[in-house]
């Protein structure tokens, strides 16, 4: 089966790229009561429509190697040869904000997993000065959950909890990161009633311990409805994600398809 993991008639050169077509490293059944995500069926991974504006690209695409210049092991994806190229635009609709958004995940592994049992995220960047020109150092990509918050003094049933990586220093930009550890670093926040209630919004945002403390309340347990990586609206991007890690699982993206691996 493939998947067009480009929207749009701009970007042809990625159009038909086979996204979803995959090979498991480990072979794990898939089931969606895997708390720690190590058991999924890497066919389930894709662009989840729903969250996608303008025409962006999300594809699954060997490399990039590189910058020139960079040597060996910084200059090829962590994993494998292939990582998940991401491009957005700040100014390409008619929408308010103009700009686009793209998300690429899993909306079937991960169903009815507890947030609370999130105990490892995080992922590998390829990061370049011409994105911090874009949008500062902190214009990074994310990595998103779905969730039904399960606040006892909030009835909504729906959130995204988005994790916001740290400025890269200069000497990690035209490469590829380290591993950006998203339960230490950078910062989390809930969308809609559920940052206001819980006090981890847009503009107060929290370290993944605090959330999940605030997340905590006593109450029926949140759980998870999709996971994966996402970008926009917000600033231009292009770039490559790889790595991406849940708990004891490492998602390896490759040009055929996602890889599931046991975390080192």
């Amino acid at each position: 089966m493939s998947v067009k993991a480009c929207f749009g008639g701009t970007r042809k050169t990625v159009l038909g790229v086979t996204a979803l077509l995959a090979v498991a490293v480990s072979a794990v059944p898939g089931s969606a009561a895997a708390t720690d995500g190590e058991r999924g069926n890497p066919d389930h991974w894709g662009v989840i429509t729903r969250n996608t504006i303008g025409s962006p690209v999300a594809a699954l695409r060997t490399g990039p190697f590189g910058s020139f210049g960079v040597p060996l092991p910084a200059a090829r994806p962590p994993y494998g040869r292939g990582s998940l190229g991401i491009e957005v635009a700040s100014n390409s609709t008619n929408l308010t904000p103009p700009s686009e958004a793209v998300h690429f995940g899993n909306e079937i592994d991960f169903y009815g997993n507890p947030v609370l049992g999130l105990r490892e995220v995080g992922f590998h960047v390829f990061q370049t000065g011409e994105n911090v020109s874009y949008g500062g150092a902190a214009n990074l990509p994310n990595i998103k959950f779905e969730i039904n918050p399960n606040l006892g003094a909030n009835a909504t049933t729906y959130s995204s909890m988005v994790w916001n990586p740290p400025p890269l220093a200069t000497a990690q930009l035209n490469r590829w990161s380290p591993y950006l550890d998203a339960t230490t670093t950078g910062t989390w926040f809930l969308t809609g009633s559920a940052g206001t209630t819980t006090g981890c919004n847009l503009t107060t945002q929290c370290t993944f311990q605090n959330l999940l403390s605030a997340l905590n309340d006593g109450g029926a347990e949140p759980v998870i409805y999709t996971a994966g990586v996402s970008k926009g609206r917000d600033n231009m991007w292009i770039g490559a994600v790889d790595g991406l890690r849940i708990n004891r699982t490492v998602y390896d993206f490759e040009a055929d398809g996602v890889r599931i691996r046991r975390a080192p």
